[in-house]
């Protein structure tokens, strides 16, 4: 399955040339290993600057995080999950 998310500027190349081989998502998505995660890069306006990664799914670890960048109210009910690609 491929899962589509966006990701901004600043990590993007970091995720391209292979530095950045983890994500930390909000688990408010179904994604499992084997999974392809495409990486849509969109600029600080939160528009889409046309570029596209994609990366296969090697781990998911879901854990229960309390302080975070989401609202406690949405990690207390959903969790976060961290995503590994290669």
């Amino acid at each position: 399955m491929v899962i589509t998310k966006k990701i901004g500027q600043d990590l993007f190349d970091d995720v391209l040339l292979g530095k950045k081989k983890a994500e930390f998502r909000l688990n408010d998505f179904d994604i499992q290993e084997g999974d392809t995660l495409s990486l849509v890069e969109v600029n600080n306006e939160g528009k889409e600057t046309g570029r596209v990664v994609e990366k296969k799914v090697t781990y998911v670890w879901k854990c229960d995080i309390k302080n975070t960048y989401w609202p406690v109210e949405e990690i207390l009910e959903k969790g976060v999950q961290v995503i590994s690609m290669e």
